[in-house]
Order: C-alpha cells, then sequence, then structure tokens
C-alpha cells in the first residue's frame, strides 16, 4: 500500500512539476516539443495510417442528458461521454490516479501540459498523456493523446483525438447508435 501510495504522490508531484514547466515555457513562447504519430489501429490495412480501416456499430446509453459510450481505455473498462465538441479525449484527476495505481499508466506516458477551453469558457491547463490502446466496438486505437484535467468531478469525454482517427462517424439517435467506418 505505501508503494501505491508513493507512486500516486510521485504521479502528482510529475505533474505539478511539468505543469509549471510547461506553464513558464508557455509564457516564454516556447511550446512543448510535438511528438510524431505513430500507427493507430491494429486493424487499419496501413495504406493510410491516421484512418482507421474498419466498421464497427456501438450502442450508446443515454443517462442525464447525455450519450455513454463503453470503452476500454489501456485494458480499463470506462464509459465515456460521446462528446464531439471536445477536442481531446478528456479524463478526471481521479481516473488517472486509478489508473496510475493499476499500472494502466506510468511517468512516460505523460507528454506534458496545454491549456484548453472548457464547455464555459474558462481556460484551464491540463495534462497531456498517451494512451496506450483506446478500444471502441472491437476497433483498436493505438497511442491516443488524452487530457487529464485537475478537477476530480471532470466527466470523462470521448472527443476528437480518437473521433478524427475514423473517416466518418455517424450518430444514429433513433436506435442509439454510433457507426465508425
Amino acid at each position: 500500500m505505501k508503494k501505491t501510495t508513493n507512486h500516486i504522490i510521485m504521479f502528482m508531484t510529475m505533474l505539478c512539476a511539468v505543469s509549471f514547466t510547461i506553464s513558464c515555457a508557455h509564457k516564454s513562447g516556447h511550446r512543448p516539443r510535438e511528438r510524431k504519430e505513430r500507427g493507430v489501429a491494429e486493424l487499419t490495412d496501413r495504406t493510410d495510417e491516421k484512418k482507421v480501416k474498419a466498421h464497427a456499430k456501438v450502442y450508446m446509453r443515454k443517462e442525464n442528458g447525455v450519450f455513454l459510450v463503453p470503452i476500454t481505455v489501456n485494458g480499463l473498462n470506462l464509459d465515456f461521454i460521446f462528446d464531439t465538441g471536445a477536442s481531446s479525449i478528456c479524463l478526471s484527476s481521479i481516473e488517472a490516479m486509478v489508473m496510475l495505481r493499476q499500472g494502466k499508466i506510468s511517468q512516460e506516458d505523460i507528454v506534458g501540459q496545454q491549456q484548453f477551453m472548457d464547455a464555459t469558457g474558462g481556460i484551464s491547463v491540463g495534462t497531456v498523456i498517451r494512451l496506450r490502446t483506446v478500444e471502441i466496438g472491437g476497433i483498436e486505437l493505438t497511442d491516443v493523446e488524452a487530457t487529464v484535467v485537475d478537477n476530480i468531478q471532470a466527466p470523462l469525454l470521448l472527443g476528437q483525438t480518437a473521433l478524427e482517427k475514423f473517416g466518418k462517424v455517424t450518430i444514429d439517435y433513433n436506435n442509439n447508435t454510433i457507426e465508425f467506418n
């Protein structure tokens, strides 16, 4: 238990240090180095590594006015809000700490920090991490960027860093499905 607590403390310390470093770099005009995109799906024909060449139909569950989509992230099953307006997959700091404790993410998965605008128009800083695998409807994406929001109540959002990997996304609200093709 003490080892797990030490890992969480190390992770949160790393997040704070990275946040401070990137925040200072951003204010000085320097930007974090962007990492080069690698292959994104096991089910692709590799002629266009940016887009997934597979088809899946996923059922959404409507709850409290939003649609939830079942997704497996680094082996952890979670329900995400389907949000075409979100620029990234978003996780709260609580999910990130659970994933860290379970070995689903590590310090090596931290990419850096970035500022983002939330739904209220407020500007916040989030930690950008690399999700090794994101599985949606049997399609596995690899090396997908996500943002860890420094808010324990932040919802899980399925945003554009995953959705843009598909050539076409069709939403059927009558049948509560999303088709990825």
